[in-house]
C-alpha cells in the first residue's frame, strides 16, 4: 500500500474518530434514542415508519444511496428499508443491515440520573434504549462510512447496500419472507452488520452466525376449573404439579438438557478448538458463573456458544401475587431451546409430543411460537481472515473470532435464503444490559467501533476479498 493510501486510511479513521470528540455522534444519538420505537407497542406504527423515512432516509440521501421503504409482508408489521449506493454494475456488493427498534423503556426503572429516550453519558457510558441494541451500534457503521466516503472524495470502489427493519424486538416478523420477495434488491456479495455483544469489553470480536432458538409454550389445563384445594385436593388434578415433573423430564436439577432429541451435537473440529480458547465472564459487572451447570464437561467457551440450553423464561399457574386457596385450573411455561447447527428444531413438536407420550404426560401441550435457524460461517472462509486482518491494522490489537454468537439474531435470513457469508462486528459487551433498565453502550468501544469500521470501509475499496 503507498503512503498516500496510507494517509487515506488514517484519515478515514480519524474522520470517525473525531464524531465522538467533537458530539456528531452523541448528538446524533440522542436524536434517535429519542424516537420511541418500541415495535412491542401497538401504538408505535407510526413512530417507527418515521425512524426509517425522517432519520434514516434523510443520511442515505446524503451518502448517495437510492432508498425504497416497503411494507412489511406481513400484515400490521413495521416496514422495512433498502438502500443501495451502485458506482458500477461491474463492481462487487457489501450488504450491511441494522434494525431500528427497540424493547419497552420501562422509564420507572431505570436509575434516577438516567432515562431510557434521554440520552445521558456518565463517565465511560452512554445510556438509553437503542444504545447498545441497535440504534448506537448501526449509528457507529453510518458515521464511519460517511467519514470513508469524505476521505476518498465520494467514491468507495465498491457498492454497497443497506437493509433496515423494525420489528426484530418482536422476532423479525416478515424479514425472512421479505428476504425471499426482494433476493433481487438485495443481491450482494458479502454481508457484514453490527448486533449484539463482543466477547466483554476489552475484546475487539467478530462473530461468524448464531445459535438459533425455538421459543414454545407448555400448558397443562384439566378443564375442572379452579376448585378449593380443601374440598378437592388429592382428587383431582393440579396442572402445576403436572408441568413441574413434565419439565423436569426436559431439563435437569443442573441445567442438563435430557431427551436426545433437543441435545447438540458435540463440538468438534477448529470450531471447538475456537471455542475451548474463549474466557467466559469475570468481567465487572458480569454474573457469576455456574461450573457445575449444563454440560459440565466442556469448557465455558464451548457450553455458550457450542451447545443446545434449554432456559424455562416464564412460570405460572394461579395468581402468584394475590394467591388463593384453589387448585388452578391451568399452568403454563414459556421455553427458549437456544440450539446450534445440527439440531432437528423444525420436528420440534412432534418431537416433545412423543417424549412427553413416552414419559406419561399426554397432558401437556406444546405450542410453538417461532424461532431461527442456527448459523455459522466456516472460520476458514476468506471473508473472515479479511475483516479480522483490517480490524487488527486498525486497532493494533487481536481480535476474538467467535464462530458464532450465544445469543439469536436473524442471520439465517442472510447466510440462508440470500446465501451470502455473513461477518458481525458487535460494537457492545454483554453486560450493556440490553432489554433491561439502564441499556448502555460503552465510549471507548464505541471508539473503536469507529476506527474499525472506518478502517475495513476503506480496505474494501483497497483490496476486495477473494
Amino acid at each position: 500500500m503507498t503512503k498516500n493510501m496510507t494517509s487515506g486510511r488514517e484519515q478515514a479513521i480519524n474522520l470517525a474518530c473525531q464524531t465522538l470528540k467533537n458530539d456528531h455522534f452523541i448528538n446524533t444519538l440522542s436524536r434517535r434514542v429519542a424516537m420511541q420505537t418500541e415495535s412491542q407497542n401497538p401504538s408505535a406504527e407510526a413512530i417507527l415508519r418515521a425512524y426509517l423515512a425522517d432519520e434514516i432516509a434523510p443520511l442515505l440521501e446524503k451518502l448517495g444511496f437510492v432508498y425504497h421503504i416497503y411494507d412489511n409482508p406481513q400484515t400490521s408489521m413495521p416496514p422495512l428499508l433498502i438502500g443501495e449506493r451502485i458506482e458500477s454494475e461491474n463492481l462487487p456488493t457489501l450488504l450491511t443491515y441494522g434494525h431500528g427498534d427497540v424493547t419497552n423503556g420501562e422509564a420507572e426503572l431505570w436509575q434516577t440520573e438516567t432515562h431510557p429516550w434521554q440520552l445521558k453519558q456518565i463517565g465511560n457510558q452512554i445510556f438509553g434504549r437503542g444504545t447498545a441494541d441497535n440504534k448506537g451500534q448501526h449509528t457507529i457503521n453510518l458515521l464511519a462510512l460517511e467519514a470513508v466516503l469524505d476521505a476518498r472524495k465520494g467514491q468507495l470502489g465498491y457498492n454497497i447496500k443497506i437493509l433496515f427493519e423494525m420489528s426484530e424486538e418482536i422476532g423479525s416478523k416478515g424479514l425472512e419472507q421479505f428476504c425471499k420477495q426482494y433476493q433481487k434488491e438485495l443481491k450482494a456479495d458479502l454481508f457484514l452488520a453490527s448486533d449484539g455483544p463482543r466477547l466483554n469489553a476489552q475484546s475487539p470480536t467478530i462473530f461468524l452466525g448464531s445459535r438459533g432458538v425455538c421459543q414454545f409454550r407448555l400448558r397443562c389445563e384439566t378443564g375442572n376449573g379452579m376448585r378449593h384445594s380443601g374440598n378437592w385436593g388429592g382428587v383431582i388434578t393440579n396442572p402445576a404439579i403436572r408441568l413441574q415433573h413434565a419439565l423436569s423430564t426436559l431439563v435437569s436439577a443442573t441445567g442438563q438438557v435430557l431427551p436426545a432429541s433437543l441435545r447438540a451435537p458435540a463440538p468438534e473440529g477448529i470450531t471447538a478448538k475456537m471455542m475451548q480458547r474463549l474466557p467466559v465472564g469475570s468481567m465487572q459487572g458480569d454474573p457469576s458463573l455456574n461450573s457445575n451447570w449444563g454440560e459440565a464437561h466442556l469448557s465455558n467457551g464451548e457450553r455458550l456458544f457450542g451447545s443446545n440450553t434449554l432456559e424455562i423464561i416464564a412460570l405460572g399457574a394461579g395468581n402468584i401475587a394475590q394467591p388463593v386457596g384453589a387448585i388452578p385450573n391451568h399452568a403454563e411455561a414459556v421455553c427458549h431451546l437456544r440450539i446450534v447447527p445440527g439440531t432437528d428444531w423444525k420436528n420440534l413438536v412432534h418431537n416433545l409430543e412423543i417424549h412427553f407420550s413416552e414419559q406419561g404426560f399426554d397432558d401437556i401441550q406444546v405450542h410453538f411460537e417461532g424461532g431461527y435457524n442456527a448459523t455459522r460461517l466456516d472460520p476458514a472462509h476468506p471473508w473472515v481472515g479479511f475483516v479480522q486482518n483490517s480490524m487488527k491494522k486498525s486497532l493494533e490489537q487481536e481480535i476474538t473470532v467467535l464462530p458464532n454468537l450465544g445469543g439469536t439474531i436473524p442471520n439465517h435470513c442472510f447466510a440462508d435464503v440470500l446465501s451470502l457469508p455473513t461477518v458481525w462486528m458487535p460494537h457492545s459487551y454483554p453486560s450493556c444490559k440490553q432489554h433491561a433498565p439502564d441499556e448502555h453502550l460503552l465510549v471507548d468501544v464505541a471508539n473503536q467501533g469507529l476506527a474499525a469500521m472506518a478502517g475495513l470501509f476503506w480496505d474494501l475499496g483497497e483490496h476486495w476479498p477473494q
